[in-house]
């Protein structure tokens, strides 16, 4: 056999036989978590499909067969929903879009309030606060929800709409939230600096401070109008008046009543894929908004 037979024959030098598996191998391994998370994508998303199925369905079609093929019933439910007790429906939105946009606005002047005192100032007490705001994300809502009602209960508040709006104005995350971006996001020399030019510290909060922490304090306004949104509870127990109720503690009475009436089982479907509907435009909205201030924020520094 000739040298370059040989030359041709023998392994390159730090190759291994099986190397060109090697790739192709890595690439089965790599799928194995882009495919679980796309099972667990489908299993999440297997009920919003199902509700904006069902919403499609009458009454009939609704409880005949369980098929994931649309109805012919939609515009029927949404005309059954608008005529429910003179709209009584839009009035539930109304009521959460009033407890969610203000409940969130408020939580936020006061996340950004407290997360930037906790994380600029140094003074005694800080940290036993911050400890304790942590021991608030831990503690579950429903075990402060009675000593809420019989606190706003002592002060007559019950059953109006600021029983529901205090409580949701100190939101531990947010605040912890808030402090963390805050930390990481407003240098403590640019503080500095505008002290020395004799700045007021109002005017570097509100000229230095908040511009920086924009996008933060947009992530704290989302995860908090998401959560008043999707609040069940406190409602629950704070109000007695349907007139005052959320559209998630609506939809429950709905529900209940579909037990001796079960044709309003199809409002109560269609209801809920409608109060999807301005949680999904918010979130794209202030998903773009919280993006440009990113860029923003990068392109400044």
């Amino acid at each position: 056999m000739s040298s370059l037979a040989v030359r041709k024959a023998r392994p390159a030098a730090g190759t291994t036989p099986g190397t060109a598996q090697g790739p192709p191998q890595r690439r089965r391994i790599a799928l194995v978590p882009t495919v679980t998370l796309v099972i667990g994508a489908l299993y999440c998303m297997l009920p919003v499909a199902w509700v904006v199925i069902a919403a499609t369905k009458s009454g009939s079609e609704l409880f005949s067969t369980f098929t994931f093929l649309p109805g012919s019933g939609f515009t029927e439910n949404i005309s059954d929903l608008n005529a429910y007790r003179d709209g009584v429906y839009w009035k539930w939105m109304g009521n959460s879009a009033l407890y969610a946009g203000l409940g969130a606005l408020l939580s936020t002047v006061v996340s950004a309030f407290s997360g930037y005192a906790l994380a600029i100032y140094r003074f005694r007490g800080r940290e036993t606060i911050f400890n304790v705001l942590l021991a608030g994300v831990l503690m579950p809502p429903v075990i402060l929800a009675v000593p809420q009602y019989l606190l706003l209960a002592e002060a007559n508040l019950t059953d109006s709409y600021l029983s529901v709006l205090l409580p949701l104005i100190l939101s531990p995350y947010g605040v912890y939230l808030a402090r963390i971006y805050a930390a990481a996001a407003v240098p403590s020399d640019v503080v500095e600096a505008g002290r020395m030019d004799g700045a007021s510290e109002w005017r570097i909060f509100t000229r230095v401070a908040l511009p920086m922490m924009v996008p933060g304090l947009v992530t704290v306004f989302l995860f908090q109008f998401v959560a008043v949104w999707n609040n069940f509870l406190l409602p629950y127990i704070m109000l007695s008046d349907d007139e005052k109720f959320p559209i998630t503690l609506g939809l429950y009475t709905l529900l209940e009543q579909g037990a001796n009436t079960p044709a309003l089982y199809t409002l109560v479907i269609t209801g809920a894929l409608l109060a999807v509907v301005p949680l999904i435009a918010l979130f794209l909205v202030i998903q773009r908004f919280w993006s440009l201030d990113l860029l923003s924020g990068a392109v400044k520094s």
